[in-house]
């Protein structure tokens, strides 16, 4: 029986288009979360820590911290020096966000995807968070309740905008 490579099982994957996306990267980056979790949570066992009850609370506070946080990397003007090895600048984005293409081929693409996606970095920021809480629950409930509480400034920032533009519009 002849073995399959990732390649040959992925052709076609996006017909007529030359190169599709770097999905040997993305295995690799998806090895890399899950052995960096399961490790982590394997050396939680064995230095004795556990993971606490989860509960609605710690829910809604990484929830929002990581959001914030994924955003923060992925779309925020002062963090473009972190993606701008990986991405190209295309022009200003929401409030105070910008918005970039990823770059390159490979890995350096893969890598630009995740720091341009705030929902694909928000497993990685959501599952640190909660790694947070095993072994520095303190100092991750002060770093996520800031997150958090930034998360709620920023919508209550857009209200405030939409409600004093609907205000000057009805004068």
């Amino acid at each position: 029986m002849e073995t399959e490579t990732l390649t040959s099982l992925t052709d076609g994957y996006r017909p007529g288009v030359e190169e599709g996306p770097p999905l040997r990267s993305y295995a690799v980056f998806s090895g890399i979360w899950a052995a960096g979790f399961a490790g982590a949570l394997a050396a939680a066992r064995r230095s004795g820590r556990q993971p606490p009850q989860v509960t609605a609370a710690d829910v809604l506070l990484v929830g929002t911290a990581s959001h914030k946080l994924s955003r923060l990397v992925t779309k925020d003007k002062v963090t473009a020096f972190v993606r701008a090895p990986f991405t190209e600048y295309e022009g200003p984005g929401g409030p105070a966000e910008v918005e970039e293409r990823p770059r390159g081929r490979g890995v350096r693409r893969a890598l630009g995807e995740l720091l341009v996606c705030p929902y694909c970095l928000g497993l990685w920021m959501a599952s640190a968070l909660e790694l947070g809480l095993i072994f520095a629950p303190r100092a991750t409930r002060l770093i996520a309740s800031t997150f958090s509480a930034l998360t709620i400034s920023d919508f209550l920032q857009i209200a405030y905008k939409a409600a004093d533009k609907r205000g000057l519009q009805s004068s």
